[in-house]
């Protein structure tokens, strides 16, 4: 029997994602291959430990993502989980096949294709057409635009606008934008009607970023927020020297940190994994968090240590100790009030 998780919703369009999500990145073979076989297990593991929430994107291993995690979805009652994917990269065949992608996507997939950034409205409802073809689903329930960084004329001026008619016309059901920075976010959450926004790395217990505007905005706009990278990119899972933090090698300062906050999580009883899972939910706007993982052990893993208590002695001792500083919002906190905007800085990384 399968583990049942909370759930919460996803805005205020009728979408509702499980607290803890599977991101699909590793079954596109982020870094190194998986067989097909190695990432239906990892999914039948992570709907066995109650996730119903599943995101995945066409840059993920040149559309393997996509393809694996609906193969693996295939037979299960689609009105029971929800699917999310992201547009803003059009995948084109390639004329020839040389090598891998691992020099340009990061993922051990042939390069059988080639990405073409494309966030026109056009290259919207294409990318979504083809998005459906490789789940092999007659709908989407959550679309993001994906990394506009570079893009936000076209993003905000054709993007967005072709998903909220899409929305309207009952193709998807929640929207929103998905990125690696807080800022940008904020102008969607501000600027426009999006469901929710997926945050990635910029809300954990090292990097507070999104603390300074987004997640105040979106509290005020009603507007919900998906918390990706929550170890930062593995610092926080197992801070060993040579860890990675943001895909490089963490700085010693940083490093320094999560030690610190692992020692003290074991002294009270719980790990870092586990704290690093729970920060999060101390704001009101966090609907979920993204675990980008594919072994059946990890996922086992992060459902454990998501399902675990971390004990207020823990969150205080962080705070008087100032490994958190006192401002920032912890899982039980009444405080949303003291938090002052102006107190928190982007930079809080070290």
């Amino acid at each position: 029997m399968s583990a049942v998780l909370a759930r919460r919703p996803l805005g205020p369009g009728g979408v509702e994602v499980t607290e803890l999500s599977f991101g699909g990145a590793g079954i596109g073979n982020l870094y190194a291959p998986i067989t097909d076989e190695q990432a239906a297990t990892a999914l039948d593991h992570a709907w066995d430990a109650g996730i119903r929430y599943f995101d995945t994107a066409p840059h993920y291993g040149l559309g393997l993502s996509e393809r694996r995690l609906g193969a693996a979805l295939r037979g299960r009652d689609r009105s029971s989980y929800v699917l999310s994917t992201k547009v803003g990269r059009i995948l084109e065949p390639a004329d020839e096949v040389h090598g891998d992608d691992l020099a340009d996507g990061g993922f051990a997939v042939p390069r059988t294709h080639r990405r073409v950034w494309d966030f026109s409205a056009d290259g919207v409802r294409r990318s979504i057409e083809s998005s459906l073809v490789r789940l092999g689903v007659d709908r989407i329930d959550v679309v993001f635009l994906h990394d506009p960084d570079h893009h936000a004329e076209e993003a905000f001026r054709e993007g967005y606008p072709a998903l909220e008619k899409l929305r309207s016309e009952g193709v998807v059901g929640a929207i929103g934008a998905g990125m690696n920075q807080a800022e940008m976010l904020t102008r969607f959450v501000r600027d426009t009607d999006v469901d929710a926004v997926l945050c990635a790395g910029r809300y954990t217990l090292l990097d507070h970023a999104a603390l300074a505007e987004l997640l105040p905005a979106a509290s005020e706009r009603g507007a919900s927020v998906v918390i990706g990278g929550v170890f930062n990119s593995g610092l926080l899972a197992d801070p060993r020297p040579g860890a990675r933090f943001d895909y490089t090698e963490a700085p010693p300062e940083l490093l320094a940190r999560a030690r610190a906050l692992g020692a003290l999580a074991e002294g009270h009883g719980t790990t870092l994994r586990a704290a690093a899972l729970a920060f999060p939910f101390g704001h009101p706007a966090v609907a979920s968090v993204l675990v980008g993982i594919h072994t059946p052990e990890h996922i086992t893993d992060a459902a454990r240590q998501f399902g675990a208590r971390v004990p207020d002695e823990f969150w205080q001792e962080a705070r008087t100790t100032g490994l958190l500083p006192s401002w920032v919002p912890v899982p039980g906190d009444v405080r949303l009030g003291d938090v002052r905007p102006g107190d928190v800085r982007g930079e809080v990384r070290s």
